[in-house]
């Protein structure tokens, strides 16, 4: 953890714990920097997110916060604050949780901003109320927390998340794992949340086939809890590569920019694929997209909107899924194509 230059407001920011929400976080720190283009902005954040920040030009630095889900980390918390105390200005809390709230007041951060919940009175110093109506997503909450209190939600802008990418790390994944130069596409079949947001696996691999059939070589991503999905999709599947497990963060970033288009659930590396400029198939089933959309306008959204859909839940409460299964890889296959054709046409 390198320490910033004195120049500027010093800003710390306590990032999310999701890999979406890091990425849709980068719309708070492009607001922070337009605003101050000589601020400095640290993070907090769970170590697995580094690799994610170091692609954020916005970041000066990135200070670990290591505890597990439900862990309340005491020990861990304070000692991260006292090597913070007496370096930032102002910190804005993303997270709505006490516990997330506790580092900045340790480390007696003069400013803190966040929005009220679980009583956090003593925690903050700048409370905002949540507006659901007015900030209606995920994205736009992050950055209304770096506007001054009181301005016009109304006319808030969303700057959109753009990863940098390292194209001589990408050639290097690319060789080490045996990926052809064919036009690439993309297949993220997890999803963190649970089986309601997840296209089904049999729907996937229908796809796949398709895919290489029309010339296209299939890259399946995903970390180790995917690698079993990734081989339903890809088992004696010519074409098809199950990297589920297989790669870094830092790594699947680079692949995902390499790749024509993606096939994704409302996930995680969806925003990444988004960020880093890659065309995006984006399947929403219990999820919907008018709450955590992909931040592009290189995207095509498939959603049934069915009367039982958006339900937000983890498992289906109906038990069928309906929402997804319903969604045909037909359908995904025609606006793949469709897409490329465009690109094509543009080239």
């Amino acid at each position: 953890m390198r320490a910033p230059p004195s120049s500027g407001e010093r800003i710390l920011v306590i990032g999310p714990s999701w890999v979406g929400d890091m990425v849709m976080a980068q719309s708070l720190l492009k607001t922070l920097r337009q605003r101050q283009p000589d601020c400095q902005i640290g993070v907090v954040a769970p170590g697995w997110s580094q690799p994610i920040l170091e692609r954020m030009e916005e970041v000066g630095e990135v200070a670990t916060l290591d505890v597990t889900h439900g862990e309340f980390g005491w020990g861990t918390r304070r000692a991260l604050a006292k090597r913070l105390k007496g370096r930032f200005d102002r910190a804005i809390v993303l997270p709505r949780s006490w516990k997330s709230a506790l580092v900045p007041f340790l480390a007696r951060i003069p400013r803190r901003t966040g929005f009220t919940g679980e009583q956090r009175y003593g925690l903050l110093t700048d409370r905002r109320t949540l507006d659901k109506t007015a900030l209606d997503q995920t994205v736009k909450r992050f950055v209304a927390l770096g506007l001054p209190p009181g301005a016009d939600l109304g006319a808030l802008t969303v700057p959109r998340p753009r990863l940098r990418v390292d194209s001589d790390n990408m050639a290097a994944v690319r060789q080490g794992l045996g990926l052809s130069s064919r036009a690439a596409i993309g297949m993220m079949p997890g999803a963190e949340y649970g089986p309601a947001k997840q296209w089904p696996l049999r729907h996937f691999r229908e796809l796949a086939q398709r895919l290489v059939a029309e010339g296209f070589e299939v890259r399946v991503l995903g970390g180790p809890k995917d690698a079993e999905a990734g081989e339903a999709i890809a088992e004696s599947q010519q074409g098809v590569h199950n990297l589920c497990g297989k790669t870094r963060l830092a790594d699947a970033v680079d692949l995902l920019a390499d790749c024509r288009q993606v096939v994704t659930n409302d996930s995680g590396l969806m925003h990444v694929a988004a960020a880093v400029g890659t065309r995006v198939q984006a399947l929403y089933g219990s999820s919907s997209p008018a709450y955590t959309p992909p931040l592009t306008d290189n995207a095509t959204i498939h959603t049934l909107a069915l009367e039982c859909s958006p339900c937000f839940q983890r498992t289906c409460p109906l038990g069928h899924t309906n929402c997804l299964v319903q969604l045909s890889p037909q359908r995904v296959l025609q606006a793949i194509l469709a897409s490329s054709a465009e690109l094509i046409g543009r080239g």
